[in-house]
């Protein structure tokens, strides 16, 4: 593949104009749990409906301590403007993505357990944001769709990419990547600031992007949506900018 490493996750910094995310370590250096959160339900299209017919979907954990959100969709970061990386170009935008055979590629360099875990649970034809990331005006741009469910990335045996691990063995890998496809571009471009604004008018009055982790958890590159956060999403595509 001509753009090896593109999907950066170790080293991963805040998005710019994005105050909320000034966090002083990566998320490389404080990696979670590794509690790998379940996906159980199949993508249900371009929904158009909004926080109004929010409803929450939980399920309980094993241990009944306290229950779980079910995740049924994904928002991949990715950088679209040039930046080394060990002397790679770590680059890739959504026509990247387009221009490569069957507009479909492996998404690999995710170097934090968190975000792995999140590939090892994603399912086959669950569909994703693509998000530009770590650019002048950070937002998402078009949809992409699972093709093929996690296996093992490949860079992390590559000492020539800059996301090699020594650490990893190959009879038991650490790391995962999945295979993405193109789907569409969304109608228009969707900035991180007015997603930002939404989140905080539905922390006030219970709306569906109250618990975005893209504000709660904002340096993971690979993040869960529940299906009411990607509906409500989708149908900002269908709104003018403000």
């Amino acid at each position: 593949m001509p753009w090896p490493s593109r999907k950066r996750d170790k080293g991963v910094v805040a998005d710019k104009k994005e105050p909320d995310a000034k966090i002083t370590k990566t998320e490389e250096e404080t990696p979670d749990k590794e509690e790998e959160e379940k996906s159980t339900k199949p993508p249900a299209g371009s929904s158009k409906s909004g926080w109004k017919n929010w409803k929450k979907t939980k399920e309980s954990d094993s241990g009944g301590e306290e229950s779980k959100i079910t995740y049924c969709h994904w928002l991949l970061k990715s950088e679209p403007e040039s930046r080394l990386e060990k002397g790679v170009d770590v680059k890739f935008s959504i026509d990247d993505l387009k221009a490569q055979p069957n507009q479909t590629t492996f998404w690999d360099g995710v170097r934090n357990y968190q975000a792995r875990n999140f590939l090892r649970a994603m399912k086959l034809g669950q569909q994703a944001f693509f998000y530009h990331s770590n650019c002048k005006e950070p937002g998402i741009v078009g949809i992409v769709k699972i093709v093929k469910e996690a296996y093992p990335d490949h860079t992390q045996f590559d000492q020539k990419d800059p996301h090699y691990d020594s650490s990893s063995r190959k009879e038991n890998p650490k790391w995962s990547m999945v295979d993405v496809q193109f789907v569409r571009m969304t109608k228009r471009f969707i900035p991180l600031s007015e997603i930002k604004a939404h989140h905080l008018a539905h922390k006030a009055d219970g709306g569906p992007l109250k618990n975005m982790m893209l504000f709660t958890r904002q340096r993971l590159s690979i993040q869960p949506l529940t299906q009411e956060e990607f509906d409500f999403v989708l149908s900002l595509e269908e709104e003018k900018p403000h």
